[in-house]
């Protein structure tokens, strides 16, 4: 089963079907391995710059002159080792090392068996593969896995976890044979005893003399450490009940198994030991049978992450460092359309790279989740999430995704990226909350390390050009926060009104216009998603290069803060908001650039008049709003227009026009429109159709979704549905209802891919 897996179409590196290199694929190739040599020089260089007493701290409580193996006693005395007896012993020999050559060579010997682990994976991949994948999937899985948390923390704390996932692929993938590769199994379930769970694995599925070895292996190596040290063993095998009751905090947010998060939900003593051990059975079950499944069709390295998943969840301590099974688990196709098949790899991706209070907000309610995220991203895998099988039709061709006929632009090199083609069906929605969330977790940390990651950190400086802005506005005779500030403050029912405006409609009124157009015009939330966030990280660029104290922290012009009140400008960090974020970053004013943004939107796509002029009034109270409360310069709000008008113009030059035509949701399809000007029939096909003039042809080629469709007339405005006949009423036997679908409608020719199109290019 692993030899078949291991073939490849093709057998010269870098060549096509015809033997001739990829010029494109050979340069990502070349980048890729540049940007992995890159991760490994920085993974190296954290560590070895680290004070000594602060790195390799694990290997220092081994080896080092005061470690557990240098101790006459037990090395479970001190509650600082928690390995099993055989680790201990192999560690033992190490202990007479020279601690500074130890420490360099533990390090380089890390990374380089992180190295052949992301070679070997990428060997490992199921077919089929498309050439391009074959090419950069060694690169691709090594940059994950020097990002990825648990190879940091490996190589931060000197452990050796990266050993038994290793061997267990080596024995899976790498050597032939049955002896070999249970022998390699059994040492690793040594080193880790729930990797055993991989010998049921191996028996079900043909490889039963391998499953055997792992087995008799796994005895011998346990034996031959109980023979050396037996009151170890003893204390581990039985007294901890195969470490259970190792580590000083097995209900630390670090331990990641059913043991640890069922210990952090409160529950202790016996009714806790049963709860686990019957939810651990069950885990180990079920996902035991789904790896099965997958490794019968064809999928054995999903199906060694999922085992290697059970393991981590039925584990009695599971630490970050001891995670990195669920990585392997971004190789399970999920998702029948092309477009979806981007938010299973990128949520374990982002689960495995990124701290979990990125992931989700810092609210109480959401502890329970936030503190177990990888163990329930482990258990969606080995037990829910519906990877789809070899023999699916979608599996390898997917329904693919429909994009918008390119629209002519004023100048000709616009859009710069052709290959970033305009979507016409709405994204993923939960690949767009896990986006939504990182990328502001992200602007909140940027905007915090702007000051150096305090608040004292950056306000001199900030201070100083907060003298600039004002020094600036009186020469251009725009100084009236001064003026309008004390008005605010002595009118009670303005006080109110925008210390209300000002905190409660800055994020409620932009996700609210993401949720309407997603809902209702997928297209074009696209485009407006992508102006959004190109105008928020040249706001970061803003913050990060020019910090700017807003006037109510000017001291010296007798502002008034509205909201908080008085201040205590004696201390580095006053008030309380002053200490959760950084209250330097006001230029641009975001406050007034993400409103400005919600107006144009509006204005732009609404189709009534009192809509867009609604809309339009949003800016015009916030930006009373962050003046009147002493938050923002008049000049903060000229900044934050120049960054959103940056950014609707950074979409227009990389993407090109937006898309303006009706869609009907779910479909791909879009409502029949006229033909093209000077066409036959031209007029009567837009009044068959029910059109207004001057719309694009009608089908898009591929993609059909489950979503139910909305018929053309929901999407028109109120002006265009006056004009279009009921279906069935338009021509003869409602043609228009063929003509939306059938590529053969003579007045609405189907709208043709271009060429080097295929396959799924959805931006993200």
């Amino acid at each position: 089963m692993a030899n078949v897996e291991h073939r490849r179409p093709g057998s010269a590196l870098g060549t096509g079907a015809s033997g001739t290199p990829d010029p494109r694929i050979g340069a990502v190739r070349v980048a890729l391995w540049l940007i992995a040599a890159v991760l490994a020089v920085r993974q190296v260089a954290v560590v070895l710059r680290t004070p000594k007493g602060e790195r390799l701290t694990d290997l220092e409580t081994w080896i080092g002159p005061n470690g557990v193996l240098h101790v006459n006693g037990s090395l479970y005395d001190a509650d600082k080792f928690t390995g099993t007896p055989f680790a201990g012993l192999a560690l033992k020999p190490l202990a007479s090392s020279a601690e500074n050559a130890l420490g360099w060579a533990w390090t380089f010997g890390t990374l380089g068996l992180v190295v052949v682990l992301g070679l070997v994976a990428a060997r490992a991949l199921p077919q089929p593969v498309s050439r391009r994948t074959s090419l950069l999937a060694a690169p691709v899985a090594i940059c994950l896995l020097m990002l990825s948390l648990p190879v940091r923390n490996t190589l931060h704390l000197g452990q050796t976890s990266i050993i038994p996932v290793l061997l267990v692929l080596l024995g899976c993938f790498a050597v032939r044979g049955e002896r070999a590769p249970g022998i390699l199994i059994g040492l690793a379930a040594a080193l880790q005893p729930t990797v055993l769970l991989f010998a049921p694995l191996l028996w079900f599925t043909g490889r039963r003399k391998a499953a055997g070895t792992a087995g008799a292996t796994f005895a011998a190596a346990t034996a031959v450490a109980w023979a050396a040290m037996p009151h170890d063993s003893s204390t581990y095998w039985v007294h901890h009940l195969a470490g259970a009751g190792l580590g000083a905090n097995p209900d630390a947010g670090a331990n990641q198994s059913l043991h640890g998060a069922l210990l952090r939900l409160g529950l202790e003593g016996p009714l806790e030991i049963g709860v686990f051990l019957a939810l651990g059975a069950a885990v180990a079950v079920v996902g035991l049978r789904r790896a099965i499944t997958y490794a019968r069709d064809g999928q054995l390295l999903l199906a060694v992450a999922l085992t290697g998943c059970v393991a981590v969840a039925v584990s009695p301590t599971s630490w970050q460092h001891q995670l990195l099974w669920l990585l392997l688990a971004v190789v399970g196709r999920v998702g029948k359309r092309a477009s979806d098949r981007y938010v299973w790899p990128i949520a374990i991706v982002l689960v495995m790279t990124l701290p979990s209070k990125m992931m989700l907000p810092n609210m109480s309610a959401l502890d329970p989740v936030r503190d177990n995220v990888v163990l329930i991203a482990a258990l969606a895998s080995a037990l829910f999430v519906p990877f789809l099988s070899r023999t699916a039709p979608e599996y390898r061709k997917p329904i693919p995704t429909s994009y918008a006929d390119p629209v002519p632009a004023r100048w000709k090199w616009v859009p710069l990226f052709p290959f970033w083609r305009r979507v016409l069906t709405r994204p993923n929605l939960l690949l767009e909350l896990l986006l939504i969330r990182v990328g502001y977790s992200a602007y909140q940390q940027t905007r915090l390390a702007a000051t150096g990651g305090t608040i004292s950190g950056g306000r001199e400086r900030a201070e100083t050009h907060g003298e600039q802005i004002h020094s600036i506005e009186q020469f251009l005779r725009i100084d009236i926060e001064h003026w309008f500030n004390h008005l605010t403050a002595r009118t009670p029912w303005m006080e109110s009104f925008f210390n209300f405006y000002y905190t409660s409609f800055h994020f409620v009124v932009p996700l609210s216009v993401l949720a309407i157009l997603y809902l209702r015009r997928p297209a074009q939330y696209r485009w407006a998603r992508s102006a959004l966030g190109f105008a928020t990280i040249l706001a970061l660029v803003g913050f990060w290069g020019y910090p700017l104290a807003p006037p109510r922290l000017m001291e010296d012009l007798n502002f008034i803060d509205t909201i908080h009140g008085p201040q205590d400008f004696s201390q580095p960090d006053y008030g309380t908001l002053t200490k959760l974020t950084n209250q330097y970053a006001a230029m641009p004013s975001l406050h007034f650039g993400w409103s400005l943004w919600c107006g144009l939107t509006i204005a732009i796509l609404a189709p009534k008049w009192w809509m867009k002029a609604l809309g339009l009034l949003h800016p015009l109270f916030t930006v009373c709003a962050i003046v009147g409360t002493g938050n923002h310069w008049v000049l903060d709000a000229v900044g934050g227009a120049a960054v959103v008008g940056a950014g609707f113009g950074l979409t227009y030059l990389l993407q090109g026009p937006r898309v303006k035509e009706a869609l009907r949701v779910g479909t791909g399809v879009r409502p029949a429109v006229a033909a093209a000007p000077g066409a036959a029939g031209a007029r009567g096909a837009t009044g068959a159709a029910g059109a207004s003039p001057g719309k694009e042809p009608a089908a898009v080629k591929g993609g059909t979704g489950p979503e139910k469709a909305l018929t053309p007339e929901k999407l028109l405005p109120t002006s265009e549905k006056q004009q279009a006949p009921p279906p069935g009423k338009a021509g003869k036997a409602a043609p228009g209802k063929a003509r939306e679908t059938s590529p053969d409608a003579p007045d609405a020719p189907p709208v043709s891919k271009p060429k080097g199109a295929a396959g799924d290019r959805t931006p993200s």
